[in-house]
Order: C-alpha cells, then sequence, then structure tokens
C-alpha cells in the first residue's frame, strides 16, 4: 500500500501542498479532484518520485519510496504527466515497447510483445501502430501515451489528466477500459480528473483537493453532495441522481 505522511510541498513562501495523508488503495479507481491550484498533480508527482518533497515522506508497503532502487520501483508504479517529451520519430509500437523497458532492458520477448500489443489494441490503436507519435492527431498521442503506461503493467498506474485532447467517445472508453483494467487484472488506477461526473461514474473512491490541502477522501456518493461541491469549487452546485449515479449540474 502507498502512504503519505504529512506530505508538503513549498516554493520559496508559496505553500504547494499541506501536510498530506492519504493512503492508495492496492486495487480499484482513485480519482483526484479539485479546483485549478489545488495540488494534485503536485501530489502524484510527489507519490511517483518526480519531485522532492519539502517535509514528510512516502511509503510503498511501509518502505520509505526513495530507498526503493529506481528498476524495482519501475515494475511496481507508473506515471503518465500532463506533458510528455518523448521523442516524435518513434512509432505507437516502438513508444509503447519503451513502457516495457524496466523488464526487457532493451531486449524485448515474446512475453514483452503480447503484453505491447494488448496495450495496443486496448487504445483501439492497431491499425496506427507503425505511425509516427508526431503524425497523430493529439487524441490519438493520448491514447497511445496511456497504452504505453498500461504496457508498463505495474500495481499501480498514476495518470494526470489522461483524458486530456479526448473526444467525449473517446474519453468514455478509455474510462471503460481503465475500469476494465482495475476489476479484472487487479490494478490500482489514480488520476487527476476534471470532470466531477466521469471521476463519480467511475471511480471506487475520491479525493478531494482544495488550496493543497485534502478536503475528504471517500466514496463518490459520499462526495457528491451540494454542500461539499458548492464549498470545494465556491459556486452553487445541485447534484441529481441518474440511472442510480449521481450527477452535478454544474454548467446551469
Amino acid at each position: 500500500m502507498i502512504k503519505t505522511h504529512q506530505l508538503s510541498l513549498s516554493y520559496g513562501d508559496t505553500s504547494v501542498l499541506k501536510n498530506i495523508n492519504v493512503q492508495f488503495r492496492t486495487s480499484g479507481m482513485t480519482s483526484i479532484i479539485g479546483p485549478n491550484g489545488a495540488g494534485k498533480s503536485s501530489l502524484l508527482s510527489l507519490v511517483c518520485r518526480l519531485q522532492q518533497a519539502s517535509s514528510g515522506s512516502v511509503t510503498f508497503d511501509e518502505q520509505d519510496i526513495h530507498a526503493i532502487k529506481s528498476a524495482q520501483l519501475a515494475t511496481k508504479m507508473a506515471i503518465l504527466r500532463q506533458e510528455n517529451h518523448l521523442m516524435t520519430r518513434l512509432s505507437i509500437e516502438d513508444l509503447v515497447c519503451f513502457g516495457r523497458f524496466p523488464y526487457h532492458q532493451g531486449r524485448p520477448t515474446k512475453d514483452d510483445f503480447e503484453k505491447i500489443n494488448r496495450a495496443i489494441s486496448l487504445m483501439e490503436l492497431d491499425n496506427l501502430k507503425a505511425r509516427y507519435i508526431n503524425e497523430l492527431s493529439g487524441g490519438q498521442r493520448q491514447r497511445a501515451y496511456i497504452a504505453m503506461v498500461l504496457a508498463q503493467d505495474t500495481d499501480y498506474i498514476f495518470l494526470d489528466e489522461p483524458l486530456n485532447n479526448l473526444d467525449m467517445k473517446h474519453s468514455a472508453n478509455i474510462m471503460k477500459v481503465l475500469r476494465k483494467v482495475t476489476d479484472e487484472m487487479n490494478k490500482s488506477v489514480i488520476l487527476v480528473i476534471h470532470d466531477i461526473n466521469i471521476a463519480a461514474c467511475y471511480s471506487d473512491e475520491i479525493i478531494a483537493m482544495k488550496e493543497g490541502e485534502v478536503v475528504c477522501q471517500d466514496t463518490p456518493e459520499a462526495i457528491m453532495k451540494n454542500e461539499r461541491l458548492s464549498a470545494l469549487y465556491d459556486m452553487p452546485l445541485t447534484v441529481e441522481t441518474l440511472h442510480g449515479k449521481p450527477v452535478c449540474l454544474y454548467y446551469l
């Protein structure tokens, strides 16, 4: 299990995260929601060791995350950041193969290619796998990056706004795939997401953040309440039930 302990991050006099204490499920889907500047992406960066905390710690199975060797950690957790800076003269297949590097170390095996092809198929990119990344639309590129992370086949999958550049069809398809990954492969998927209705529909748990703090960590049904969401986003919000799911009418 991954836990944070009094985790804080500051830049000079600016406090980004303040004493965060959360634990991430060993399986299932967790969505992190909150207004811009809440510290959602920063939390993922600290948990995945992409940044150094100002204070506090992150543990993986009771071991400090900074004490775990990088090669070992890469087989346990994967992260897709908002911005990716990989070389554009890579094909989709090569990009997804890169996700298997912690295992094949440059010499992919039959098992690696099976996982690569499965991830490409899950993202509906079979007919495009020979295409270069710079030849893809924004949505196709985003699906390719998600395929790369899925191919890494880790226990924990962290996704920072994975629905960027995606239309409604592909957003829904990707959330269904992620739901399938959690249910059938017993993975823990943690994603930063702005659409609270998608978070409520697909997640087992929601972490709500505001101004660098965790406001609450609970089930979607417990968090999708008028008072809680209105206080979180500083605007009047109404939650209705549609087909048994809570839906926030934030556009009215």
